[in-house]
């Protein structure tokens, strides 16, 4: 019965997420554990395994609409699935207590780095060619995407969150890139971080196949409906939400 519980009360958070476009990691963490009493290392391998289907979506739709730079997404994201590979055994070792309040603060630090990324693109000019993608500059170039990769990767897999607002940031100042295609790229590059991190977690005993599918189905099921609502809102609230929703995650996981 908990499970069918958890896929309703994902079913619900998937509205929120859905509504602000977020993949919601760090929140379905704070409710696993804290509404259910799931150990946080637990919760971190599935909130983790549960991005990959929401960022398989998202990917399709970002390829089909041209949003995508595949040869630089294919990189940062192999070197950042060997990056939550590793970080994602690392997290063993860290005490619950800590684990769950170095969580919290990378959530605080996201809705910060989502919110910086937001005055960024407000204050770039219109002139930088959202429909033109990024220049590729040899050597230097793939070395800092290999970097961009290792580091979130390692973040997500560490933290079980998406890093997605630093993925992003990477993209948009070091790599050139232009906010759609950093929106593209970004969900392509999610996908092998969120396979090797559930895997990672999975070989060390700490990913539930049967939550993770209570999970899955609720968030997505929810998340369906949520997206109807985005562009029916004032841009304001729907910015003000994006940058709270894993502030508020972050806040729960606290208690």
């Amino acid at each position: 019965m908990q499970l069918v519980d958890i896929a309703l009360v994902m079913v619900l958070l998937g509205l929120l997420l859905g509504f602000v476009g977020a993949g919601g990691s760090g929140f379905i963490i704070s409710i696993l554990t804290v509404v259910f009493g799931y150990p946080i290392h637990t919760a971190l391998g599935t909130a983790l395994a549960a991005m990959f289907f929401s960022s398989l979506s998202g990917s399709v739709s970002h390829y089909r609409e041209g949003n995508m730079t595949l040869k630089t997404g294919a990189i940062v994201g192999l070197a950042g699935a060997a990056g939550a590979w590793i970080s994602s055994g690392w997290s063993s070792l860290i005490p619950e207590d800590k684990l769950g309040f170095m969580t919290s603060g990378m959530l605080f630090a996201s809705g910060l780095a989502l919110w910086f990324r937001m005055l960024y693109v407000s204050r770039r000019s219109k002139a930088s060619g959202d429909s033109v993608p990024p220049v590729i500059h040899g050597f230097r170039y793939w070395l800092q995407a290999l970097l961009i990769g290792l580091i979130t990767g390692a973040l997500s897999g560490l933290f079980g969150i998406g890093s997605t607002p630093f993925i992003q940031l990477g993209l948009m100042l070091i790599l050139g890139m232009s906010m759609r295609f950093a929106a593209g790229t970004t969900m392509l590059v999610i996908m092998p971080i969120a396979l090797a991190g559930g895997a990672g977690y999975f070989s060390i005993g700490y990913l539930d196949v049967q939550l993770l599918v209570a999970v899955v189905i609720g968030t997505m099921s929810g998340s369906y409906v949520g997206a109807k609502f985005t562009k029916r809102v004032p841009v304001v609230w729907l910015k003000t939400c994006m940058v709270l929703t894993p502030m508020i995650g972050a806040a729960i996981l606290l208690l």
